[in-house]
């Protein structure tokens, strides 16, 4: 299961100028691997089935119904992700392999669940209001449901460093839905637009199947402890708040827009603003590859030093506590600075392709107005996202919900503020929320730098905590003696 954190090591290890662009390039590429050939099939698809000959309305409905699955997929999966994540790194650290796919399972079911508390009235009032026929429908819905799933099974193949598996399991779904939509266009003389919703469908649920297959592959006892992953998400509720109202943030600007004059009703079901959306798709696409690289940066360096400093806790001498810990925040800041450094070069380097080339392939006018803000907004919101992950690493559940809320209180006030500017300042509420989001979760790893041995030391309790009635406060009778 080695995956692309050792394959950076070794890259980045050798520490020269080919190494760190090869390095930068090789991370962008897999993190962007899985969209990519999304992206590509679609663009196939479209180009040689004839999608410009259909009517727009119908053209509309199939991109709204594709963009609707996407965005709402990541926002049902992420109030599980982080607690999820947490009981997989206990899991893994006490070796007991066996509780994983208990974890799995419990985690599968309240994702659906909860996807469907969304997705089914949604579907209904698509078809009573909207009039669209319901095997469209609920095509759509399928699709939905199956890409719940891929994403809520790369949580774990993600863990386990199975980045290429991923991209892997895309390229081969998304090969099979282009040869699938020709079957369904060209020789079984199905519509367009719905030979191609089909087709994605199955492909959504052919990589979720083989997800599925590689993870039991991975993990093939079941211990049957499903009560203690209910019990993290009631320990750790705090992850569950901050992880949904990060994303949440990632797309609140979206919503804010799709409530103004530049909206467009599809089937008066579906909402969406087509420039903005794209160009928050360009923005995010730009900064991706700072998530995969602070990700193996941490598991190279930081990962060492945090170690060390657990270990002088546990039984070294106080001057060995404060050196590693002057040690790890020292190197904490170095991460950061790296990583804004070289997310700032790919960003550069993509932000001035996308301006040349974009407009020769149709991409143009406001779309790439709004483009530069938003992608100024995502450079910083990644850096956010490092510095959450680092107070997660100090169990800083406090900071982190403070960070995720203010991030997105920000980004939803300075969207509605940027609805009432030039469209070249539409992306300002995200690049406002994303930068309050760092600053505060900047001072929070400031103030944990300065009272990390009250926060380690001072936290613990002597007696274990139960609810009950108070016991009474007397300790002894006093008896007096004649």
């Amino acid at each position: 299961m080695a995956g692309i954190g050792v394959k950076l090591n070794n890259i980045y290890g050798k520490r020269t100028l080919t190494t760190n662009i090869i390095g930068m390039g090789y991370s962008t590429v897999m993190t962007i691997a899985p969209m990519l050939t999304v992206i590509g099939a679609l663009c196939i698809m479209e180009h040689f089935l004839g999608f410009d000959s259909v009517g727009y309305a119908t053209r509309e409905l199939f991109s709204c119904t594709v963009l609707y699955i996407f965005i709402f997929s990541l926002l049902t999966a992420s109030p599980f992700n982080s607690v999820l994540s947490k009981y997989m790194s206990d899991i893994i650290y006490e070796e007991t392999f066996e509780d994983i796919l208990p974890c799995y399972y419990v985690g599968m079911i309240l994702n659906i669940t909860f996807s469907a508390l969304f997705g089914v009235p949604f579907c209904i009032h698509e078809y009573l209001v909207g009039n669209v026929d319901i095997i469209y429908v609920f095509t759509g819905y399928c699709g939905f449901v199956a890409l719940v799933l891929v994403f809520y099974s790369m949580l774990y193949l993600s863990i386990c460093k199975d980045y290429k598996k991923i991209s892997f399991f895309f390229m081969i779904g998304m090969t099979v839905t282009v040869l699938l939509s020709f079957l369904f266009v060209k020789v079984i003389h199905m519509s367009i637009t719905y030979g191609m919703l089909l087709a994605l469908a199955i492909g959504f649920w052919l990589i979720a199947c083989l997800e599925f297959a590689l993870i039991r592959s991975y993990f093939r006892e079941n211990s049957g402890r499903y009560r203690r992953v209910f019990h993290y998400f009631r320990e750790y509720w705090p992850l569950v708040l901050t992880n949904f109202l990060y994303t949440l943030g990632l797309y609140i600007h979206n919503f804010v827009f799709w409530t103004t004059d530049l909206h467009m009703v599809i089937v008066r079901s579906f909402v969406c603003v087509t420039t903005y959306d794209m160009a928050t798709c360009l923005a995010m696409f730009t900064n991706i590859s700072a998530s995969v690289i602070f990700i193996s940066r941490v598991e190279m360096n930081f990962h060492e030093r945090y170690k060390a400093y657990s270990e002088a806790v546990i039984g070294g001498r106080g001057a060995d506590i404060e050196i590693t810990k002057k040690r790890m925040f020292r190197l904490l800041a170095e991460e950061l600075l790296s990583l804004a450094r070289i997310q700032f070069i790919i960003t550069l380097v993509i932000f001035l392709l996308c301006m040349i080339f974009l407009p020769q392939v149709g991409f143009g006018g406001m779309t790439l107005r709004i483009y530069p803000c938003l992608a100024a907004g995502y450079f910083i919101l990644f850096l956010m996202y490092a510095e959450i992950i680092f107070l997660y690493y100090f169990d800083d559940f406090k900071g982190s919900v403070l960070t995720g809320l203010s991030f997105c209180i920000g980004t939803l006030i300075g969207s509605i503020i940027a609805t009432h500017l030039s469209d070249i300042w539409y992306g300002i509420g995200l690049t406002v929320g994303s930068f309050i989001g760092f600053v505060v979760a900047y001072r929070r790893l400031r103030w944990m730098e300065k009272n990390l041995d009250i926060h380690i030391f001072c936290n613990g309790h002597l007696l274990q905590k139960s609810k009950g009635s108070c016991p009474s406060p007397k300790v002894f009778d006093r008896y007096e003696q004649d």
